[in-house]
């Protein structure tokens, strides 16, 4: 059973890192389309790039925990 949950934990963890990179061009494509619809003035772009930069930094941290996590279960499991 233990091994049956590894797996699927690995899953999660694989689908946490093949996401990153739709989350970024998200980040990068909201920026653009809060500028292009004068819903942000031109002055406040680098700060609406801070933030959705941060947002999406969030997406990483759950990717690097969620490996660190399956590390920690596998170890675990070869322990016994």
């Amino acid at each position: 059973m233990t091994d049956i949950a590894i797996i699927i934990f690995a899953v999660a963890a694989f689908f946490y890192i093949v996401t990153l990179p739709v989350e970024y061009n998200a980040s990068s494509r909201a920026v653009q389309t809060l500028r292009n619809e004068a819903i942000i003035l031109e002055s406040e772009k680098t700060d609406a790039k801070r933030v959705l930069n941060a947002a999406a930094l969030t997406y990483l941290a759950a990717a690097l925990m969620a490996v660190m996590q399956l590390i920690r279960f596998l170890m675990w499991r070869n322990r016994d």
